[in-house]
């Protein structure tokens, strides 16, 4: 009975000490996962560094650029191009104007009353209507007959404040958010459609002349003034409300700038020096690139597999198209190589862009205790459960990383605009005040996003200069923008209405 006892005892101490053995190895082996989980984060962080030193050159370089792109076609990746806006408005403008904003599956149409100086923007009204599938990929005919039926309704349901003058056509102001080589401020053929368009015999035509033809065949007297991207909008409607406005800056799905140059700093326009002696410069920044971009080797593979390999690099890592999935990357590589959410990679976290900048920004900005939005946002997306608190804050940090370099490097470029136009110094007594309207739904809804962006922005220019330049958020500048910049760009400007 005793040697029973005896060798019982024995194999339950043997059984204790391999149940142990077995916790300590788990122990070391999780230990070991969190450090390299840990490691991949950390390394993340320094190579996606934004130090002011750097922004700094980042600013240079957006600065030579410029340059570079003003001085002659395809001299930089910047385009620089010319959107022949030499008429801002200045509050004075009056009378009734209409405005489309076409930029994606809707469109918009919209009217404003304007009452000079005193009574500003006395009424307006819009309307948005859905673009059917098959439209988008019919023919330009079509397209153009179905906004052009849609405007002519809009126009027949004119009311009550708003007061067309007799005898004279309606001005349309044209917001076409796709790459336009711009002929004229009225006229501009397509270079290509994208955001799931694709009506081959349109690209190379003038756009303007596909609506104009379309609106006369049905007897719509309209006239299109002013043909503007999304950008020169909201430039445009800055400017209207604020004299000092002299850039803007999209922060959206996508990004652009837009600024106000002197005409002589143009070597490559060669036509004859407008009279205000400005001209409006869509940069279309998105494409910048540089050497001193903080890239990763997660942005380098998200370039390789996009639709653009090569292109729009600076948007890449700043834009809300992108944010989420940067942030989906380094999370699949810590599932892949430290087990981060356990022995299997969860299949959803390998679908490109699944995770979606609005859902990066929730899970960033969440404030309570056990981080509940980042857990649920993780089982509704990514189908990721029992996730402890300690690898959700490491999820947020991930988020903070990404969020703020990208805002670190939009205020890098606003500063190089100002560097490009003098104005990112304090002159002797001289008080240059700057304001820059921003407009777009990563500036507007990502309140982190903003907040950082703004106080680098502050810190680039350092006291004396912060207090005379000024961020607005331009609210719905493409739409109101373009009604604007048909009314300042008008066939009657100058002709008093009788």
């Amino acid at each position: 009975m005793g040697k029973v006892a005896v060798g019982a005892a024995v194999v339950g101490a043997a059984a204790v000490c391999a149940a142990a053995a077995l916790v300590v190895s788990y122990r070391m082996r999780s230990s070991g996962r969190w450090a390299k989980a840990i490691a991949i984060l950390k390394e993340f962080e320094e190579k996606s560094g934004t130090p002011i030193s750097k922004l700094r050159q980042v600013a240079d370089a957006m600065t030579v650029e410029m340059h570079a792109g003003l001085a002659s076609e395809g001299g930089s990746k910047l385009k620089m191009l010319i959107s022949y806006v030499d008429n801002l408005p200045t509050g004075d403008e009056k009378g009734l104007f209409y405005a489309l904003d076409l930029g994606g599956t809707n469109f918009r149409v919209l009217r404003v009353q304007l009452g000079g100086k005193e009574k500003r923007v006395v009424n307006q009204e819009f309307d948005e209507v859905s673009i059917p599938p098959h439209l988008m990929t019919g023919t330009s005919e079509a397209l153009f007959d179905f906004i052009a039926e849609a405007l002519a309704k809009f126009v027949a349901t004119e009311g009550e404040g708003f007061h067309p003058a007799p005898g004279r056509q309606r001005e349309l102001g044209f917001t076409f958010s796709f790459p336009v080589r711009q002929l004229s401020i009225s006229s501009g053929s397509l270079i290509k459609w994208t955001k799931g368009f694709n009506i081959e015999e349109t690209v190379g035509q003038d756009v303007v002349g596909e609506l104009t033809k379309s609106m006369e065949k049905i007897g719509l007297d309209m006239r299109v003034a002013a043909l503007v991207n999304d950008t020169i909008g909201t430039l445009a409607g800055g400017r209207y409300h604020n004299q000092d406005v002299t850039a803007a800056v999209i922060l959206g799905t996508g990004t652009n700038a837009a600024y106000v140059e002197r005409a002589h700093a143009i070597p490559k326009w060669h036509g004859l020096l407008p009279k205000s002696g400005e001209m409006v410069i869509n940069m279309e920044w998105g494409n910048f690139r540089s050497s001193h971009l903080p890239l990763t080797e997660y942005d380098q593979a998200l370039d390789a597999e996009s639709l653009n390999p090569g292109e729009q690099i600076f948007e890449k890592t700043i834009s809300g198209m992108y944010l989420g999935d940067i942030v989906r990357r380094v999370l699949c590589r810590m599932a892949e190589e430290a087990a981060f959410f356990g022995d299997t990679v969860p299949p959803k976290l390998s679908i490109p862009f699944i995770l979606r900048t609005p859902d990066m920004s929730a899970m960033h900005h969440d404030t309570s205790p056990d981080l509940r939005v980042v857990g649920s946002k993780l089982k509704d997306i990514l189908e990721i459960s029992n996730t402890s608190l300690k690898m959700r804050k490491v999820i947020v940090e991930l988020c903070d990383i990404v969020a703020t370099r990208g805002a670190r490097l939009s205020s890098a470029g606003i500063f190089g605009i100002l560097k490009k136009l003098g104005r990112d110094t304090a002159r002797d007594g001289e008080k240059l005040k700057s304001v820059i309207a921003l407009d777009g739904g990563l500036y507007e809804h990502y309140s982190k996003f903003s907040i950082c962006m703004e106080s680098t922005f502050k810190e680039l220019l350092g006291g004396e200069v912060a207090e005379n330049i000024v961020i607005e958020h331009s609210r719905d500048g493409s739409g109101i923008g373009a009604a604007l910049l048909a009314a300042s760009h008008s066939q009657y400007l100058g002709v008093e209405e009788s």
